[in-house]
């Protein structure tokens, strides 16, 4: 896959995982850590550099991945968001917001996002009707990352702003573990 043009990824895996019970970006799927199924969907898209916010005692020692540490889960994912969009470099002409929960996301579906540019400063999967992560963000509305707070991400900008969102189709949907049996389940499926 030809990598696009400086385009990045930041993936949010700071959450508490208080419904997981552990915390679940190292559990295991197929073998590999659930972070890093989305870490090699970002690099295999050739997303560079690819920033993932992490609980500050994260064992997780990838090399090509910048761990950018989130000590305030609490004040949620939009704190998440700063983090992350701070820590990309100057040069970097859009994102691509991934959800360090969501495994299935894969290589084809962020091709997709990044050949949808241009025509808005959002690019975002769409399942079942539902704008949903992961989503595309051009540099020209970076600064829409300091505006939410609390858990709510980009989830109101998006739906209060529908004509600056261009919506990408996903039909397979796209799995979030939030329990084990979550996790259980997709080890099944797959």
């Amino acid at each position: 896959m030809e990598p696009p043009d400086h385009v990045a990824a930041v993936i949010l895996a700071a959450g508490e995982a208080r419904r997981f019970g552990s915390p679940k970006q190292l559990a295991p799927l197929h073998g590999r850590a659930l972070l890093q199924h989305v870490v090699d969907a970002a690099s295999a898209a050739g997303l560079a550099p690819i920033i993932a916010v992490v609980p500050p005692d994260l064992p997780l020692t990838e090399a090509d991945v910048l761990l950018v540490p989130n000590a305030g889960p609490e004040l949620g994912m939009s704190h998440s968001l700063r983090l992350g969009f701070a820590a990309l470099p100057d040069d970097v002409e859009a994102a691509v917001i991934l959800l360090g929960d969501q495994p299935t996301v894969d290589p084809p579906l962020l091709a997709r996002l990044i050949a949808a540019r241009g025509a808005t400063p959002f690019v975002s999967a769409r399942v079942d009707g539902l704008l949903v992560p992961p989503v595309l963000v051009e540099r020209s509305h970076f600064a829409d990352i300091r505006q939410p707070s609390g858990d709510i991400g980009l989830r109101e900008i998006l739906r209060e702003h529908a004509e600056l969102v261009t919506a990408v189709e996903e039909p397979r949907g796209l799995a979030d573990v939030d329990t084990v049996a979550d996790l259980a389940a997709l080890a099944e499926g797959s």
